[in-house]
């Protein structure tokens, strides 16, 4: 099994991986079906269903599939010409894609939410459709976005496509038993066998200039988000609090009146800089999704500017490390929150989060498997339930939080040699059977828990 770093790490935009990239790709996915179509196309429609119709608004759903029918990608995303474009198509009723003649569509008619049921592949589904000149329906195609930006066809879908496709990889393990056999045989570290895997598939010049490329994005997004200040979008009236927290530490130093948790207040501090300029729309990683990208990001960065003997030429191997385990959550669970709950977006992403830093921090094969089973461990059964639809409560706070059991992870990893009586592959079943079990109203779809208990939402 090979799943790529950067497939585990994508540069997007926010808020949501699944109802924000997803849709963008899907939509730009289309758009390639009706350029290779033998005939002509007129318009364009499509529905959004389950876990993309009950938030959609919230996440930015329905802007981001009319935004890819008109031919922008995450990757490349500019927020002026998005406006620009979206301005167009509302004052016109055309749309303008790429090497395609202007094509019909309404903005307000072409574009349902239908709130029944799911569609039955994956609880994130859409339908986009052409029409002809008379406004028949001539091409169809259904799309699941099954998290981190991950999109598949119906068929495919079906089909069991995984993104494992391509050369043969030397070390291509499916489980952490099979990772930990082979880094026991091979003497080699979790990331040096992750790095010649993507060599093998991408050469190195690819590797060293992507994951420059994730970590610079990553960092940048901190930056942003502890400079800026204001009211999220959305209408809850979250206030940004990155910057007052982030500015009162830095006033605080060397005034010796600091307790030692205080260093807690750092890393939430750096995770909230991430989620808040998420919700806001900004440039992000998934670390492995939108809505628990700060802990990979806060963990690095506690990493860099507080542990002594850091250093950023080891980032490549956090980074490496984690997507690893992100993979094997993946492969053999979800990192979907509207398939298994933020037990599987927040709690995935502090299991790579951990397992990065017991590796940069000297860990052992073994310590990093302990490290990634501890923090995932003590995220299950977490329900995702953003109230009114929105990546922000409690999603920004969480984040904070993961990075935090993050690094209480890795460091009770490092206190022991290995040994532990549960394994990642038993945390990562127990997983995914939790969020099969989970009632899909604590699923993303903002149908119960926090979502329906917080008063004037």
């Amino acid at each position: 099994m090979f799943l790529s770093v950067f497939e585990m790490f994508k540069v997007g935009i926010g808020p949501s991986s699944s109802h924000t990239m997803g849709p963008m790709v899907a939509a730009a996915n289309f758009l390639d079906r009706i350029r290779n179509a033998p005939f002509e196309v007129h318009g364009l429609k499509g529905s959004l269903h389950g876990s993309l119709a009950f938030t959609g608004v919230g996440h930015a759903t329905d802007r981001a599939t009319i935004l890819g029918l008109a031919g922008f990608t995450p990757d490349t995303y500019d927020n002026e010409k998005a406006e620009a474009a979206l301005d167009q198509i509302r004052e016109t009723g055309l749309i303008h894609p790429r090497d395609l003649p202007p094509l019909n569509f309404n903005i307000k008619e072409d574009l349902r939410f239908d709130f029944g049921p799911a569609l039955p592949g994956h609880a994130n589904g859409m339908i986009l459709m052409a029409t002809d000149k008379q406004g028949d329906v001539i091409l169809e195609e259904t799309y699941y976005s099954i998290g981190g930006g991950f999109v598949l066809t119906e068929a495919e879908l079906a089909n069991g496509k995984d993104t494992d496709e391509g050369d043969p990889v030397p070390y291509p393990f499916k489980t952490a038993v099979e990772m930990l056999d082979m880094a026991q045989r091979s003497g080699k570290s979790i990331a040096t066998m992750k790095k010649e895997n993507e060599i093998a598939r991408g050469g190195s010049v690819k590797l060293n200039d992507g994951v420059a490329r994730v970590w610079d994005v990553m960092n940048n997004c901190i930056e942003r988000g502890l400079v800026k200040d204001g009211i999220l979008p959305g209408g809850l009236n979250v206030r940004r609090r990155a910057k007052g927290i982030y500015d009162a530490l830095i006033a605080e130093r060397g005034m010796n009146l600091t307790a030692p948790h205080t260093i807690n207040d750092w890393m939430i501090t750096y995770a909230m800089a991430v989620n808040e300029e998420n919700a806001a729309g900004g440039q992000v990683v998934t670390a492995p999704t939108n809505g628990a990208a700060g802990v990979m990001p806060a963990t690095i960065r506690y990493w860099l500017d507080h542990v002594p003997g850091a250093s950023k030429s080891n980032i490549p191997d956090f980074l490496l490390t984690a997507a690893a385990i992100g993979g094997l959550v993946k492969f053999n669970a979800s990192i979907s929150g509207a398939e298994a709950g933020c037990q599987a977006e927040v709690g995935s992403a502090s299991a790579m989060a951990a397992a990065g830093l017991c590796a940069v921090m000297g860990g052992t094969p073994e310590q990093v498997e302990n490290a990634a089973e501890i923090a995932l461990e003590h995220h299950l059964g977490m329900t995702c339930d953003p109230v009114k639809g929105l990546v922000q409560v409690p999603c920004i706070e969480r984040n904070g939080l993961g990075a935090i059991k993050a690094v209480s992870a890795a460091s009770l990893a490092l206190r022991g040699d290995g040994q532990h009586l549960v394994p990642l592959d038993s945390v990562i079943e127990t997983m995914r059977q939790t969020g099969h079990d989970m009632h899909e109203k604590y699923k993303e779809t903002s149908l119960g828990g926090l979502a329906v208990n917080v008063p004037n939402c």
